[in-house]
């Protein structure tokens, strides 16, 4: 007799297949807190350990990928999307100070194709192993009617703690503190839809080899999102860097200056100076072939930055060092100042994401 659900256009053989060819990716993430294996209708966490904190404080992020993803169809390449997941949502999170421990996932789809959801869940669990946090659990879900049998949409959340005493924030920050960079891998996910416009004024193809690429355009595009929490956890428990750290920033979604401002207080300044790095070349090519300068776009992208640390003065170029041996390339932005006498001032941020903060702006020019 037909499955009438099937008939409906939602194959639930299809989901087990899928879980039995995630299964293995996903165990490999789990450590002695996990309780339980695959399969659950919850997943669970040990959190005894919680009891050697004097005040633990739980952190927690969610978050997706973006358009990114109608790349990945478009090229039917999906084995890398999981990785910009785990690194929107868990690189978020060390922001605070917080160590990641656990991690869940969320796809929708128009029809499951087993090894393309495997794909996926694999990259999302290969990403978490490399930062040590647990992937407990998820959910695919069939959508016929409402996405289209090759689309799907992905995303995530994560939790974790961090002792009350050792939260990072703009509390922390003092005029005179150092401000660090660190190195993008490239668009990460954030911006896709001015990318998408981009390529389609141009009349390409993400399947097109064009000559400012060794790879296909789709291919380029798709370079994963750095994961930086691993590298980060590493720094903040090093006891020779205790108290160093002031706060840390993800630049994602709203640009630079933006993401620096919400995370310094209202007290204090930032001039990033442009010169101190040179934008990935993938941000070069997209700004050419829409005839933008690089300038105009520091709201959109990270044009390169990917994430950005303020430090003890006294301790940056060790913490530079340590993360240049750890396989960021790491550079310094600027210096911490006192406030301007007008922070209003055209070319100043000073709130972002309904966060008034320091007020930080974008000087100099890119070398190219």
């Amino acid at each position: 007799m037909t499955n009438p659900y099937a008939a409906a256009g939602v194959d639930t053989e299809a989901g087990d297949k899928a879980v039995e060819l995630m299964k293995a990716a996903v165990s490999a993430t789990h450590n002695s807190l996990v309780l339980g294996g695959v399969g659950g209708f919850a997943g669970m966490i040990d959190a005894g350990f919680l009891k050697n904190y004097e005040h633990p404080i739980l952190a927690t992020s969610t978050d997706g990928v973006g358009t990114k993803v109608a790349i990945a169809q478009a090229i039917d390449k999906h084995d890398t999307i999981g990785q910009d997941l785990v690194g929107m949502v868990v690189d978020d999170i060390v922001v605070s100070g917080a160590r990641s421990l656990f991690m869940t996932d969320y796809i929708a789809t128009g029809k499951l194709h087993p090894q393309r959801i495997a794909d996926i869940v694999r990259g999302i669990a290969n990403a978490c192993k490399a930062v040590d946090v647990a992937l407990v659990g998820g959910e695919t879900a069939e959508h016929p009617g409402l996405l289209a049998e090759d689309e799907y949409d992905v995303a995530g959340a994560a939790v974790g703690v961090v002792e009350k005493s050792k939260m990072l924030g703009a509390h922390r920050v003092q005029v005179g503190d150092v401000v660090l960079g660190m190195r993008a891998s490239g668009l990460h996910s954030n911006g896709y839809s001015l990318v998408r416009k981009i390529v389609a004024d141009r009349g390409l193809k993400y399947t097109d080899s064009v000559p400012e690429f060794s790879r296909s355009l789709g291919e380029e595009l798709l370079e994963p999102t750095a994961l930086y929490t691993g590298v980060l956890n590493q720094i903040l428990e090093n006891p020779a860097f205790a108290g160093q750290v002031s706060t840390l920033s993800h630049i994602t979604g709203g640009g630079i200056a933006a993401n620096l401002s919400r995370v310094l207080p209202q007290t204090v300044s930032l001039d990033v100076e442009r010169s101190s790095w040179n934008p990935n070349p993938v941000f070069s090519v997209l700004a050419d072939w829409a005839g933008l300068e690089l300038t105009a776009l520091e709201g959109t992208w990270n044009l390169g930055l990917g994430f950005a640390a303020v430090v003890r003065s006294g301790s940056a170029a060790q913490i530079s060092a340590s993360l240049e041996s750890l396989g960021v390339e790491t550079w310094q932005l600027g210096v911490i100042e006192s406030t301007p006498c007008d922070a209003e001032l055209p070319g100043y941020i000073s709130e972002a994401k309904g966060v008034r903060g320091g007020a930080v702006r974008m000087v100099g020019s890119y070398a190219r």
